[in-house]
Parts: C-alpha cells; structure tokens; sequence
C-alpha cells in the first residue's frame, strides 16, 4: 500500500461507516432546528462564466422552489457582461484567494479538530489523481481554498452541498463531506465525465446522490461507479425559462429578409462551426439565399473567420462575438432556425444536451442539430427538428435547404419541438424535482440527528 492510499484510508479507519454514511450522508452531532428551511451550499468551478448561465438560472429557479442557497465558486470569473439576475448572485457569493488568513485558519481549524478527516481527505486525492498530473496539481492547488470553504459552509449551517460539473467541483463536495459530514450531490454534464474520470467512482460513492443531465451521461457515470451505487444516479435535466424563451407573437406580418440561420455556442471545436462554415458555401454555390449569425467567442474564431473569407461568404455569414442571454433571445426572435452542428473531438469531448437547443426550441424556432450524444433525447428528427450525422457539411446543408424551401416544415417543427420542451425541459419543474432530492436527503439527515440526540439524551 503506498503512503497515499494509507492516508486515503485513515478516516475510514477512524469512524466506521454507519447504515447513513453508506448511502453518503453522514450524521452530523448537532441535530438542526425542526421546520427550518433547508440550506443548500452550491459550488462551481468559475462564477460568472457566461457560457455557464444554466448554472445561475437553476440556482435562482432552486430557491424559487423554496430552498435557500449560499454560493461557492472556486475561482472568480472577470466576465465582461453578465445578466442583471446574475449579478445579483455574483454580490452574494463567498469568493477566497486560494491562499488568504482566513484559508490559512481553515487548514489549522480542520487540522486541530478533524486530523484523520484532513488527511485522508488529501490522501484520497492524491491516490485518486496521481496518474494523471494535471489533475493532481490543479486538485492540489484548489484544496486550501476548498477547505476555506468548508469552513464558511460549516458556519453558515448549511446542510447539503450541490456542485455543479463532476470535475473539481464535485472534488470540493467531496472534501467538504470529509472534513464537516455535511452530505454532498453533484451533477454530471458531458466533458467533465468523458475526458478525465479521475476519482469519479469515489465522488459517487460517497455523494447523498449524483445528477446526470441526460440518459446517456448517466451511462457514462454508471460505466465510471460500482454497481451498488448505480441507484443514486438519476437523470435530472437542465431546463430553460419557457415563459423568457417564448415565440413571438403570430401577428406580426412575413417580412422579405432571407432565411436567416442562427448558431449559438462558444468557438471550440466540438461546436462544429467550421463544418457550418462548409454547409454555407453549399447553400450559397445552390443559390439559397441566406444570411448565417454565429453568436459566441472562443479560440477557434480565427480560424472561423479566415474560413468565411476563403468560402467567399463575409457578406452572409457573421460572428457577432459573446452575448448574455437576453441578447441571445433578442437574436433567436430574429431567426427561421438554429443549428448546432456539434462534432466529436481528438480528446473524446461530446455534447450533453446544449441549453441553447432548449432555449431555440422553447422560442418555437425550428432546430438542426447533430444526431450525437444527449441531443436525440431533446431532439426528435422530423418532429421537434432535424437531425444529421455529425461533420457531414453536405447533410447539414441539405438539412437547411430543407427548411428554407417549406416555411411550414418550419413551424411545425417549431411548435412540436416548444411542447418538448414545456414537457420535459421546462426550468422550474427541472429545479423543483432537484429541490425534491435535497429535501430527501435533508429529511434522512435530520432525522438521524434527532434520533442522535435521544440516545445521547437517554444514555445520560
């Protein structure tokens, strides 16, 4: 055994797992006040991320639902432009340096009162993720701010910890259910579980429950965990605002403009803007007329751009850079469809279930996405849109001809792919039935602290 895995092992050594903590909820000493709201800390990577705003939606949906939150990001994002709701959050969430007094009084706190808990917390870590080292020194380099952090949540009489992305932030739940008992839940997208798996077995394992955004990201965790655990991983999905992303008014009389494609998504390769780069040359070499907004930035835009030169389409294709969500509604309310041609990449990223396919759909606009991943789960091809193979340009170009020769395929696709939406996609019945899960959890916990306190009580 080496020297990581005996310090992995030392808190399971110390306390013995009781019926409770096997289902990843540890009994807290301190049983909490009868009928009190419950509390749920939220942790994520970075905060604000503006390609991240699902995040910020759901956490304001959550509490909508009736469940207070305090929020926890990791890093500090300097975004540019955010959403007014948004920035709401930003001014009530608990940032620390990764190295700052109050980290360092975390580290002594947890090191006096918890020891065997501090390092068998960092051994698992570091027997989790040594062979992978990037994922060993960014773990490592968050851990101090992650334990000032379970420090402030330990204050602020939290009791449950839902982190957003399986990646780091489900390590801070991890280490925060290590070092305070507070029970921890994580959901799992689609790149933070298909290119670096480091500790996700262990992150199941002692999670209250893990959310995956669609069938098939639940697969991927499932293929990652041990079976006993696999009732603990449920598909949650994401959702939008149906009555923000709604479509327009039916009054309003057809103008002469082109049909106009829209495609939202930062500028990296999985997104596949270069293939719908391709699929516009077609349409324009057919005599489509047409006019192409990619809305979002990244470091393929370049790349993007010199394309659009080379195809000769600088006149009907436009990268409009980054946009906040109200600009994206702005955008989709001046559109016949959106595409997504997502692709797979070198590294194995895939899409999940992309939030701007709901928002698209929720507006009544018809979609043409890739037949890949989670989207066929949101996607029904010739029903809410249109599905085609991923990275074939010709399909996509044939997918768009289709669409802009029959208006009306245009919106039935758009009114069947809005009642999808409205029946599984919609944002506040996804946050209630999550809302429901922490309530669950919250409820087993309880009771098991108040059935602590009698025993305490009888024995004396």
């Amino acid at each position: 055994m080496t020297t990581a895995e005996s310090l992995a092992g030392s808190a399971e050594a110390a306390a013995p797992p009781t019926r409770l903590e096997n289902r990843g909820i540890r009994p807290s000493p301190e049983p909490a006040p009868a009928g009190r709201p419950i509390r749920v800390a939220y942790v994520m990577s970075r905060f604000p991320k503006l390609s991240e705003t699902f995040v910020a939606n759901e956490i304001l949906a959550v509490e909508r639902a009736g469940v207070a939150t305090e929020l926890h990001p990791l890093i500090r994002e300097h975004a540019g432009a955010v959403q007014p709701a948004t920035a709401a959050l930003v001014r009530r969430a608990h940032y620390l340096p990764l190295l700052s007094p109050k980290v360092l009084a975390a580290q002594l706190f947890f090191l006096g009162r918890r020891p065997a808990a501090s390092l068998g917390a960092l051994g698992a870590i570091v027997a989790g993720t040594w062979r992978r080292p990037r994922t060993l020194v960014r773990s490592l380099a968050l851990y101090p701010a992650i334990v000032g952090h379970a420090r402030l949540i330990l204050d602020e009489g939290v009791d449950h910890v839902h982190c957003h992305f399986a990646t780091y932030p489900a390590l801070a739940g991890f280490v925060v259910h290590r070092l305070t008992g507070i029970p921890y839940s994580f959901t799992a997208h689609a790149h933070d579980i298909q290119v670096d798996q480091s500790m996700l077995g262990r992150k199941v394992a002692e999670a209250a429950f893990v959310v995956a955004i669609s069938d098939e990201s639940r697969t991927t965790v499932l293929a990652a965990c041990d079976p006993h655990d696999a009732a603990k991983v449920r598909v949650i999905h994401c959702g939008v605002d149906t009555a923000e992303f709604q479509p327009p008014p039916v009054a309003a009389p057809p103008d002469r403009r082109p049909f106009t494609i829209v495609s939202v998504g930062r500028l990296i390769p999985v997104k596949g803007h270069l293939g719908l780069v391709d699929a516009c040359a077609r349409l324009a070499a057919d005599g489509v007329p047409f006019r192409c907004r990619i809305v979002g930035d990244g470091p393929l835009r370049e790349p993007i751009q010199e394309r659009i030169e080379a195809r000769g389409l600088t006149a009907s294709v436009e990268l409009l850079g980054a946009r906040t969500s109200d600009e994206v509604r702005d955008v989709l309310r001046h559109a016949d469809a959106l595409v997504l041609p997502s692709v797979p990449t070198a590294d194995g990223r895939r899409e999940g279930i992309p939030i701007v396919l709901m928002e698209a759909m929720s507006s009544g606009l018809a979609v043409v996405a890739s037949r890949m991943a989670g989207i066929p789960e949101l996607v029904e091809d010739h029903v809410g849109g249109l599905l085609v193979e991923p990275g074939d340009a010709a399909a996509l170009a044939d997918a768009l001809m289709e669409l802009a020769r029959d208006p009306g395929l245009c919106q039935r696709l758009g009114r069947a792919g809005r009642a999808r939406v409205l029946a599984e996609f919609d944002l506040d019945t996804q946050a209630r039935r999550l809302a429901s899960e922490f309530e669950d959890v919250v409820d087993v916990r309880r009771a098991a602290q108040r059935q602590g306190s009698a025993a305490t009580v009888g024995a004396a």
